[in-house]
């Protein structure tokens, strides 16, 4: 769950740092690459000799939350939303894969779920000073339930107290990892047990997730609350991904 090493220094020219952490948030359709960007900027990390913890190998195998006071002597905590404990495990075993909840509802959970990982340890970790290496976030909801069938408005969805203290924590870099749909579910296809959600996982939601992600009036969301957002390829193969995802990760920060 956590490896220990050296501190890492950031490139404070490649990003305005206006919190005393640095957050990324990596995101896109499912299928488009995010957990193989996340994995490879972990691998990397660890044989640079940095202090890693993985939330997500923690939930997995605690199923619960740890305090901030148990992972403050990291320097990277990698995370994902939603969770996978708490609201979050009812989102992945129950909402999302089942058509009887609406976007209105779906919204809400996600937006409980992202207030109490901010809360707890996001926040906490970004004032003192972590590194925050995320898959999917408020940027997911912004997209997804807008898009889902009684979805919520972008205003609205921005208004959800959980999505409201996110965005007031905007991270320093969002990267979109851009895939064509068509590719991205071919990919899921060949996954076992791996599926987070299955109603969004058809090429009409896609296609659609796709334009959104990639839209001016998206980016600008974040880009006016000072994120740098980034459009990363992943159709290439998984060799040259990994490759420029760690050329990536140096770009934004220093070790």
């Amino acid at each position: 769950m956590g490896v220990r090493g050296n501190n890492i220094k950031y490139v404070m020219s490649k990003v305005e740092q206006s919190k005393k952490g640095f957050f990324i948030i990596v995101d896109g359709v499912d299928g488009s690459g995010k957990g193989t960007i996340l994995d490879t900027w972990k691998k990397y990390l660890i044989e640079k000799r940095q202090r890693v913890f993985d939330l997500r190998e923690y939930w997995k195998k605690t199923k619960n939350f740890p305090t901030f006071e148990e992972i403050k002597e990291f320097d990277i905590i990698i995370s994902c939303e939603p969770t996978t404990v708490w609201v979050g495990r009812a989102i992945r075993e129950e909402i999302v894969r089942s058509s009887d909840y609406s976007g209105v509802a779906t919204a809400h959970a996600f937006s409980l779920d992202r207030e109490i990982l901010y809360r707890r340890l996001l926040i906490p970790a970004l004032q003192a000073g972590k590194i925050i290496l995320q898959e999917r976030g408020v940027t997911t909801s912004l997209v997804y339930q807008i898009i889902q069938k009684n979805g919520l408005t972008r205003d609205q969805l921005i208004n959800l107290p959980g999505n409201y203290l996110a965005l007031s924590w905007a991270p320093q870099a969002l990267i979109i990892a851009s895939v064509p749909p068509q590719i991205a579910l071919q990919r899921l296809a060949k996954r076992s047990g791996k599926k987070d959600g299955a109603i969004f996982e058809n090429l009409k939601f896609a296609l659609k997730a796709q334009k959104q992600f990639l839209s001016q009036d998206f980016r600008k969301i974040f880009t006016e609350r000072g994120t740098e957002v980034k459009i990363f390829s992943t159709t290439g193969t998984v060799v040259d991904t990994k490759k420029r995802a760690e050329q990536l990760l140096s770009s934004l920060i220093k070790i």
